[in-house]
């Protein structure tokens, strides 16, 4: 048990860090998943603006310089211009074209097309007056075309076509990413040192529960469990002492009933060697008092027998495969039998016996052990009465349930006392229940009986005023279904 106990405990850990450390990895990957696509279509978006920026500020010298047409332009105009675009394209790690009408390609900053002619999509389109701008992350570049337009026409006589890596950007992109990483890296480390030291915080308060469980093991110990670290550790703890609580009635309970069950079988036994050995002792007995010790022995027999009945049942009816045998019963009939077998008694004491029948009742029950139930009952009723008292028996019902109630005119049962009539030989008057022969197992065959029935039974009482028992008892029987 201590094996599977620490193992749990290992496991809540093990659980414990692995749900942190997934918490703290998985927020930053996925952040630097947006971002490096957020950040890098920021700074593509940025270069592009400046780039178009600059470029038309170069059209524009190029149009006042009539670079286009270097027969009408100067030197000075020519190197200039050559000059701005050598210092556009290095600074950008980049080429760019400046293209006639004619498509023939005036400049070139890589010296390698001067003279050619190029023609393209983006490049015709520009002589449309359409700016076109285009990126390819795979590739890695940008490309921009702007349109050359004549001052004093509407007309585009040129195209300045600029081609840029994007390896700058992506190089920026890495480092900050790299550094993120380390960040990354340095959170994840934090996080798990500090879930485990959560963790260990955490099972801190199973720890208790497993100390208690090794104290139980050992013997039942009075330690209660305190846990207020956290709300559910704290029911917990509530849950698990009221378990305790249980377990140690329960073994009071079993304890107390073997030492009855010993008392109870003892007792007719010593009363019975007690006579036989006073008859044993005493020579030329006459026969009156043999009789009178006999029939006293017999007596204890019967008493002894009748304890031992009670018993038997008793434990067959807290087995778990003892199963009743259900038949539709007419419970009117049931119980004029049992009063009827029990006028005789209740005539001796002169009991007025009374029975009120509201309507007739037809039940899925077990006909002999509900019978034996109420008669429990109603000859409790009779037994623990006063003389020229009073017994009145009812029966009622509804669509759903049957309702039996026995009420007597008796000397009542004690506040304290009406928790514990239920339990096994309990008694509130010993004297009384001795001289009426009782084995105080009625009342806890009679409960037991009723909730296998899915029934309820109440007791309501006051000191010299009388009891009445209540039982409620569904009128169809449904599998698998308790009533409490």
């Amino acid at each position: 048990m201590s094996f599977i106990r620490r193992n749990l405990i290992k496991s809540m850990r093990f659980r414990t860090l692995i749900f942190v450390t997934i918490l703290a990895v998985i927020p930053p990957i996925v952040m630097q998943l947006i971002l490096s696509g957020t950040v890098k279509h920021f700074l593509v978006e940025q270069r592009v603006e400046n780039l178009q920026r600059q470029g038309k500020m170069l059209c524009d010298n190029v149009v006042k310089s009539n670079y286009l047409d270097q027969n009408y332009s100067t030197d000075s105009n020519v190197s200039v211009v050559n000059a701005e675009l050598n210092q556009l394209a290095g600074m950008y790690d980049g080429r760019i074209l400046v293209i006639d009408s004619n498509f023939r390609i005036i400049t070139d900053t890589y010296s390698m097309d001067s003279g050619k002619i190029c023609i393209s999509r983006s490049v015709i389109s520009c002589f449309k007056g359409n700016d076109l701008s285009e990126y390819s992350g795979k590739n890695g570049y940008i490309e921009i075309t702007i349109p050359v337009k004549n001052a004093n026409s509407d007309i585009y006589n040129g195209v300045v076509l600029m081609n840029f890596s994007t390896d700058d950007i992506d190089a920026t992109l890495d480092m900050l990413f790299s550094r993120a990483f380390i960040i990354e890296c340095i959170i994840i480390l934090v996080s798990i040192i500090l879930a485990i030291l959560w963790s260990k915080s955490l099972v801190m308060p199973f720890k208790k529960i497993e100390k208690t469980i090794e104290k139980i093991s050992d013997g039942y110990s009075d330690e209660k469990i305190v846990m207020n670290e956290y709300v559910e550790t704290e029911r917990l703890g509530e849950a698990f002492n009221h378990m305790l609580e249980r377990i140690r009635k329960s073994d009071e309970s079993r304890q107390e009933f073997v030492s009855n069950v010993s008392h109870e079988l003892k007792t007719p036994i010593t009363s019975i060697k007690v006579l036989a050995e006073s008859l044993l002792m005493q020579e030329n007995v006459p026969e009156e008092l043999y009789k009178e010790f006999l029939t006293d022995i017999n007596n204890e027999v019967n008493r002894e027998s009748q304890i031992i009945t009670d018993l038997l049942t008793m434990v067959k009816l807290e087995k778990k495969t003892e199963e009743l045998t259900i038949s539709q019963v007419n419970v009117n009939d049931m119980i004029e039998m049992i009063l009827k077998r029990i006028r005789p008694l209740a005539a001796k004491r002169n009991i007025e016996l009374v029975y009120e029948s509201f309507r007739p009742v037809i039940a899925e029950v077990d006909d002999m052990k509900l019978s034996s139930a109420i008669s429990n009952l109603v000859e409790n009723a009779v037994k623990y009465n006063i003389e020229d008292g009073w017994v009145r028996v009812s029966l009622n019902a509804d669509h759903q349930y049957l309702y039996i109630k026995v009420a007597d005119s008796g000397v009542g049962i004690p506040q304290e006392a009406q928790e514990k009539i239920f339990e096994r030989f309990y008694r509130v008057d010993k004297n009384r229940s001795r001289e009426t022969g009782g084995t105080g197992l009625g009342l806890a065959i009679t409960k037991n009986v009723i909730a296998m029935h899915q029934g309820a039974i109440r007791v309501y009482s006051k000191e010299n005023e009388g009891t009445t028992f209540s039982v409620r008892i569904p009128l169809t029987r449904i599998k698998g279904q308790n009533v409490k």
